[in-house]
């Protein structure tokens, strides 16, 4: 008995036609999820200045996003630039390099923030809010992750510290209160 035209031999075209259509979609929805973590953990690295790999999927993972993350990285310095009670000229100079050096420029609304930070001291809380969301972050950071951000955190805050001078700006020095500051970031990543 031979099947109509339409018959077996259609209906296994159109199974095939359905299973693949079905598959060329689910394709392209992984190549376009795969696009937006390409472009997420694009983001978080250019708001950041971060360039450990790990690091920032680790951070995508937990979705954070790029400007939470910039805020994470530029507290510690205003802090640090704040400690002595007023930002002299090199300590300002050093946290926009510094923000500029992580994507942060001119006209970036993270920027227009920080300057307003530099021209008018911010509460004192900011910097219990970095620490609180430092640490919910950690534990969910592998050792190596953490140990980049704690770095990368770090070395920008004493590039501050040391950019007013020292005792009338001669020497290279870390003030007492700049110390105790960067003493109190360090803390937060045990």
């Amino acid at each position: 008995m031979a099947m109509e035209k339409g018959g077996f031999a259609g209906r296994r075209r159109e199974l095939e036609d359905k299973f693949f259509a079905e598959r060329d979609r689910e394709l392209l929805a992984a190549l376009q999820a795969e696009a937006a973590t390409r472009e997420r953990k694009a983001a978080l690295a250019d708001a950041s200045g971060i360039a450990d790999e790990d690091l920032i999927a680790q951070l995508d993972e937990l979705n954070v996003c790029g400007e939470t993350l910039a805020a994470a990285c530029l507290i510690p310095l205003i802090a640090v630039a704040w400690s002595d009670g007023s930002v002299s000229d090199g300590e300002k100079k050093a946290v926009i390099a510094a923000a500029e050096e992580t994507g942060i420029k001119d006209g970036h609304p993270a920027h227009d923030l920080l300057e307003r930070w530099l021209g008018e001291r911010p509460d004192d809380a900011l910097l219990e809010v970095w620490r609180g969301y430092v640490k919910e972050l950690l534990p969910n950071l592998t050792g190596l992750a953490r140990s980049a951000l704690k770095k990368e955190i770090i070395s920008h805050a004493k590039i501050v510290a040391k950019a007013s001078g020292g005792f009338l700006g001669f020497g290279n020095k870390i003030s007492a209160a700049e110390q105790k500051v960067l003493d109190y970031l360090e803390a937060a990543f045990e």
